[in-house]
């Protein structure tokens, strides 16, 4: 007889085993297949997807060594530290990197067996529906669920005639895992994932030029934030080519050789140790067997939802990166909780107007609601606050006076419409930010708060004040 579930969640990245371990909170007895696509030693499944093992945490652990060494290198000697010229060994770095994963991964096995979520080890594949529920292939078997949650989540974009080996030519994966700092990177794409990588090896020493397709730097960025996060990045010397287009990439033993053409038309031709590509992701729904079904996709092999994660089948919703929306994991999760809430008769929400973005590098960007440009072209009348860090003591205690904090308010009510930061912490004082916009705050709501001194967080206050033309310190 069948394994039978209440729920199954196909996939155990961040909206999967969120979704799971809720499902299992509200009394479902719940299920959550993951398979090993990342190697496992011991063959078992690694929970947390990509963001946990070949994404958002293993970067930010490469990120912030990176930035202590840049910081040893460069910043200490003028707060009279001295420690002369400090070497990065990279295999340890790398190690480091890879314990805080297995620790993370580990720690969400812990979770489920808390909160009594059963983990099934295979891909999850649909089979049929029947009156006891939905058949699901996982490994060898066959189980069955009332509910299924499908977050199979995304995987990297690869570029025609770029093989990646994740040795010379790397995606997401290769490149958490380079094993020396390469003389010359070349990076496709100055997206997050780019911009990221960049930093972290440009600040080790490597001399780093990113290709960019797209015209303008950070498109969905506001305007103001991009110019300044151009102006900085370049200052810290990372090269950047724009409008370029890509043509033959030859590998060779020692290295690779990307021919393009530039912004003007001219043929060019990049040489470099080792390529990252990073030119998007896509959504993982292969083997997922959803034509059997009638399981409904887009033309980018999305799955197809409303609001609330419902797909055209009663009793499966999809979550995270396999839906529409940003591909991020914070939202993935809200998704997740979501999802479990609404099967379990609750008011599952998920507000995809206050899921903010957060760009990690340094200084690092982050932003929530509209950019100016977009309000100009939907002919909203807006009024804006723009306060930068340098007039802030505690930024300027720490070394940190680049960027600024610029707050968008609609010009009759005073609602907060957006807030956009480049600077120092950025990642977390956006949250502020988050919390006034979830709530319908306005610009005075924030400009009304008391803000700790010395704080990083008084630009968000200043930029309130700023929206009504009076702040205090700038």
């Amino acid at each position: 007889m069948s394994k039978q579930f209440d729920v199954l969640v196909i996939g155990g990245g961040p909206g999967g085993y969120v979704a799971a371990i809720r499902a299992a909170q509200l009394g479902f007895k719940t299920a959550c297949c993951e398979s090993n696509p990342y190697a496992d030693p011991k063959g078992e499944p690694r929970l947390g997807g990509t963001c946990l093992n070949v994404g958002c945490i293993p970067s930010k652990a490469l990120l912030h060594t990176s930035h202590l060494f840049e910081e040893a290198g460069h910043s200490f000697a003028a707060q009279g530290i001295n420690v002369g010229t400090p070497k990065i060994d990279v295999s340890k770095m790398v190690a480091r990197k890879s314990g805080i994963v297995d620790q993370l991964t580990g720690g969400i096995k812990g979770l489920f067996k808390k909160n009594k979520v059963t983990l099934l080890n295979g891909h999850g594949s649909f089979v049929a529906k029947t009156p006891e529920g939905w058949q699901v292939k996982v490994g060898e078997e066959v189980v069955v669920a009332q509910q299924v949650i499908v977050a199979t989540g995304s995987k990297a974009r690869h570029l025609p005639g770029i093989p990646v080996d994740n040795k010379l030519v790397c995606d997401n994966v290769g490149a958490l895992d380079i094993d020396s700092v390469p003389k010359k990177l070349a990076i496709i794409g100055a997206g997050v994932i780019g911009l990221e990588m960049g930093s972290v090896w440009r600040r080790l020493g490597a001399e780093v030029t990113i290709l960019e397709a797209m015209p303008d730097f950070l498109a969905a960025a506001d305007q103001d934030v991009a110019k300044e996060a151009q102006k900085l990045f370049a200052k810290q010397g990372l090269k950047f080519e724009l409008g370029v287009t890509i043509g033959d990439v030859k590998i060779a033993k020692k290295g690779v050789s990307i021919a393009y053409k530039d912004k003007s038309g001219a043929d060019q031709k990049l040489d470099a140790d080792r390529l990252i590509v990073s030119v998007g992701r896509v959504p993982n729904t292969d083997g997922l067997n959803a034509e059997a079904v009638g399981l409904k996709l887009n033309e980018r092999s999305q799955i197809e939802v409303d609001d609330h994660c419902r797909t055209n089948l009663p009793g499966v919703w999809a979550v995270g990166d396999v839906v529409r929306g940003p591909m991020l994991a914070h939202k993935a999760m809200e998704e997740g909780v979501m999802v479990a809430e609404l099967i379990g008769g609750q008011a599952g929400h998920c507000n995809f107007d206050t899921v903010p973005w957060v760009i990690y590098t340094s200084p690092e960007i982050a932003w929530v609601g509209k950019t100016e440009q977009q309000l100009k072209a939907e002919g909203v009348a807006y009024k804006a606050g723009k306060i930068p860090f340098l007039a802030n003591g505690r930024a300027l205690g720490m070394g940190e006076p680049s960027g600024f904090v610029k707050m968008l308010a609609d010009a009759n009510t005073d609602r907060i419409l957006g807030v956009h930061i480049i600077g120092a912490n950025a990642s977390e004082l956006i949250a502020e930010a988050v919390v006034a916009m979830e709530f319908a705050g306005s610009s005075e709501d924030l400009a009304r708060i008391c803000h700790a001194h010395p704080t990083l967080s008084e630009v968000v206050h200043e930029a309130a004040l700023a929206v009504d033309k009076r702040p205090l310190h700038f």
